[in-house]
């Protein structure tokens, strides 16, 4: 009996720790939770993403980064997870969020304030399916909102009462009228009932609802904490029934602008054109696009403006009142003016495609502009993924340049580790190297390709006569690869080309032979008398590409067309079109990535992955 006592003591005692031990841990993860709002939010690392794009995204430095992620400035992996501050002054107005399980916009609404129109306005690249654990969020300022609401709203519309202690306001929320709202939908969406939405804005009943306005959105009578003049309910009064909150699916369909067609597309090209010379070839093939789309019964309005190098050249363009306008602008060319310009395309909300330069970090905290030239490293996140799919089981030689190309460093290092990951055998030796040492590399039971860790003529006319003695002799498993920069070299290296079954990479390529290619270099011969100055890309098969993608477009999709991008199934002369999100908030980047095969069989193929 005694004995069986003690047992009873010990087993209720362990129990007790038990309870402790997890009212402690549950403590421990409640401040660590309260910690994570406050101070940092998680993100998680993407394909192709690095300190420096991440960095942009929150408007914080890749300092602060690092300061709450030791290690990180060494290396950062997909699918990890990096504690990014908080930063109230940042480049991006707002908060961010990362989505816990179990949370729904309605939850998340609720939580900040904020209506959930707000939060689907700042993140267009946010909808019911997409919205997941682990996704980070913008959520607009409250302050913000109301300024905006502030600056058009009407004197008697800001209504405040009196309580006991300070003024304060008598509504959660101001919402501005979308196209195709109705009173039902603005009420679903914030919790409400109809009565309720009408009572807070009784010139309704009188006016009706009408778009562009803006609607005081009141506490629901049965949130908790909401503050009320009314007096308590007795038995004689309805009381408010409860209000089941709308799932994720009808509040971002309830959200959702309808698509407009477009009867008439507008579109201005702003240029360096007197300056820059491959700006108006450029320009040429453009138009040749905008004559093939009204050939099919496309309407196109087509302005193009002329600038300089500097920021007020570009000022004097955006001055004219028709720019507004616009369903979309191409340009610029000079990395000084892209700020300027996408900033005029999200005030105005115009689609901007830069179809140039790439570095540049507007695209990864405005969500209407188009990056045409891949950043680097996306596009080598791309190379490496089909690399590792097209060649899983091969031995690969690195051929180490004599002098290090600064433009090759950062692509051959990260593909290093790219192969350490995967278990893929490397070597390295000099691009000098004899026959005797290339064949002493190679392993006999695998695919052995070479790759120069430089893109240069130079290093091509180093190794090309030893891998030819190398191939003659081994007769099997041999190949070479490299960079976009070798279409320059085709001509004088096609034969040694073909001989090594030489691969590159590239985001642009055309085949000169195939019936698109001399459909396009002959009209551009029969419009401007003329040919396309001889380098890659070749700026008049860009203004085509970038022209017929994008007004196809729109007069497919109209203005649902950023929603519609992975639908645009063209084939291209040149550039190839593969267009994502860099995040909720932000713009598109193009991931497209074309692998060129110069085959043994004197067959040039271009691989595409998708």
């Amino acid at each position: 009996m005694e004995l069986h006592f003690k047992n009873q003591k010990l087993s209720l005692m362990k129990q007790l720790k038990r309870i402790i031990f997890t009212l402690l841990l549950a403590g421990g993860t409640y401040l660590s939770s309260l910690a994570q709002e406050s101070q940092y939010f998680l993100h998680t690392v993407e394909k192709g993403q690095t300190l420096t794009t991440i960095a942009s995204m929150y408007g914080v430095t890749k300092t602060d980064i690092v300061a709450l992620n030791p290690g990180s400035d060494t290396k950062i992996l997909a699918g990890q997870s990096l504690k990014i501050p908080q930063k109230k002054n940042g480049q991006v107005a707002g908060t961010f969020h990362t989505i816990q399980a179990g949370e729904t916009l309605y939850r998340v609404s609720t939580k900040y304030n904020v209506s959930t129109k707000a939060i689907c306005d700042a993140n267009p690249g946010l909808s019911a399916e997409n919205f997941r654990t682990g996704q980070v969020i913008r959520i607009p300022s409250p302050e913000s909102i109301e300024q905006a609401a502030a600056d058009t709203q009407t004197p008697a519309a800001q209504d405040t009462y009196t309580v006991p202690g300070p003024v304060q306001s008598k509504y959660k929320d101001m919402h501005k009228v979308e196209r195709k709202e109705t009173i039902y939908s603005i009420s679903r969406a914030y919790g409400l009932t109809e009565d309720e939405l009408k009572a807070a804005n009784p010139e309704l009943k009188k006016d009706g609802l009408k778009r562009g306005t803006f609607l005081r959105i009141p506490y629901p009578s049965n949130q908790a904490g909401a503050q009320t003049t009314t007096p308590a309910t007795t038995p004689s009064q309805p009381t408010s029934t409860y209000i089941t909150p709308p799932s994720n699916s009808e509040l971002f369909s309830e959200n959702k602008e309808k698509a407009e067609k477009l009867s008439t597309i507008k579109a201005a090209i702003i240029l360096p054109f007197t300056k820059e010379k491959r700006m108006v070839e450029y320009y040429e093939g453009f138009l040749i696009a905008v004559d093939s789309l009204k050939r099919t019964g496309v309407s196109i309005d087509l302005y193009a403006y002329n600038t300089g190098e500097d920021v007020a050249s570009l000022n004097t363009v955006l001055a004219k009142p028709e720019l507004k306008q616009m369903n979309v602008i191409f340009g610029p060319l000079f990395t000084q003016q892209i700020s300027t310009l996408a900033t005029f395309a999200k005030k105005n909300e115009i689609r901007l495609v830069i179809p140039f330069t790439s570095k540049d970090s507007e695209v990864f905290t405005n969500p209407y502009v188009y990056q045409v030239n891949t950043p680097q490293p996306y596009l080598y996140s791309e190379v490496y993924e089909h690399f590792t799919r097209l060649f899983p089981k091969v031995n690969v030689i690195f051929l180490e340049s004599v002098t290090i190309d600064k433009d090759k460093e950062e692509f051959i290092k990260g593909l290093k580790q790219e192969f350490t990951q995967k278990g893929i055998p490397m070597k390295s030796l000099k691009e000098t190297a004899s026959v005797a040492e290339l064949k002493g590399a190679m392993e006999s039971f695998r695919e052995n390709i070479f790759i120069p860790t430089s893109s240069t003529e130079t290093t091509l006319t180093r190794i090309i006569p030893q891998l030819t003695l190398l191939v003659r002799e081994v007769t099997s498993g041999v190949h070479l690869f490299g960079y976009p920069e070798w279409q320059t070299h085709t001509n004088e290296f096609i034969n040694n080309f073909f001989e090594l079954d030489t691969y590159f990479y590239t985001s642009f390529y055309t085949n000169n032979l195939l019936p698109a290619a001399i459909n396009f270099t002959n009209a551009y011969h029969k419009w401007y008398s003329k040919e396309m100055v001889s380098k890659y890309p070749k700026y008049g098969m860009l203004g085509f590409d970038t022209g017929f993608f994008f007004l196809k477009g729109l007069s497919r999709f109209g203005t649902d067309l950023d929603n519609n991008v992975s639908r645009m199934n063209l084939t291209p002369i040149q550039t190839g079109f593969k267009f994502e999100r860099v995040n909720n908030w932000g713009g598109f980047v193009n991931k497209k990535v074309f692998f060129v095969n110069f085959s043994r069989n004197f067959e040039v193929i271009k691989l595409d992955f998708e």
